[in-house]
């Protein structure tokens, strides 16, 4: 038997329940999850992380993440709320949430300490000090947190199908229950090349985010740090 028969036929690629479909939904959930969870985390950790204060918070939805059977939570989410495309990315999304907020809460109270001294003392409000220096700073280390989270949603994204989702967890659910291997085989392969291409994709995004900070907040420091010997 030859595991890539499904993968070459062309049949296989068209419809409803084609792969391109389920392609298309795994990649949806994973968007969707992962753009709901930046969307909370981001910003909570940008107060985290230039307050210096909740970090409990950071740390037990770390802890927690790392405990919550996935595919118990999705169940019991769809026992109480019903199926649908709702409570499949409300899971996922609760389950990007702690990489991307612990990430950004590094990244922010990890900012050069030099840099955001001088900003402060030439008069920086705290809204220009997150903007102009601390997010810069932070951004590579974002991007870095938001990488954990999409490459842990689209191997969780997997699950969905036991929840009568979509997604290319459908050809593993339908390939072993018909016993066809080649199926199972094919969206084992496409998660793991789907997963593969995202983490290139955002390691290039983090790696031209780094060169750019890191040169520019130089010079911003440089800068400020001119102002504060002119000011003194």
């Amino acid at each position: 038997m030859n595991l890539f028969d499904y993968l070459t036929d062309p049949a296989n690629w068209q419809g409803p329940g084609g792969i391109w479909y389920l392609l298309l939904q795994h990649i949806g959930y994973t968007v969707a999850a992962v753009a709901i969870a930046a969307a909370v985390g981001i910003p909570l950790g940008i107060v985290i992380g230039h307050t210096n204060r909740g970090s409990f918070l950071v740390i037990g939805l770390s802890n927690a993440a790392r405990a919550i059977p996935t595919l118990g939570l999705l169940v019991l989410v769809v026992l109480l709320l019903g199926t649908g495309v709702g409570p499949i990315i409300g899971v996922l999304a609760v389950l990007a949430l702690p990489p991307i907020l612990t990430a950004t809460a590094a990244g922010i109270r990890g900012a050069d300490h030099d840099a955001v001294h001088a900003a402060r003392a030439v008069g920086m409000s705290a809204r220009q000090i997150v903007g102009k220096v601390e997010w810069p700073l932070a951004l590579p280390l974002v991007i870095s947190g938001l990488r954990s989270a999409t490459l842990q949603v689209v191997a969780t994204a997997t699950v969905a199908a036991y929840s009568s989702g979509g997604g290319l967890g459908r050809l593993l659910i339908t390939g072993n229950a018909t016993r066809n291997y080649s199926e199972m085989f094919a969206g084992a392969f496409l998660v793991a090349l789907l997963a593969i291409v995202l983490d290139v994709l955002l390691g290039a995004l983090g790696w031209l985010a780094g060169r750019h900070a890191h040169p520019a907040s130089k010079r911003s420091a440089a800068r400020q740090q001119s102002a504060l010997d002119l000011a003194a």
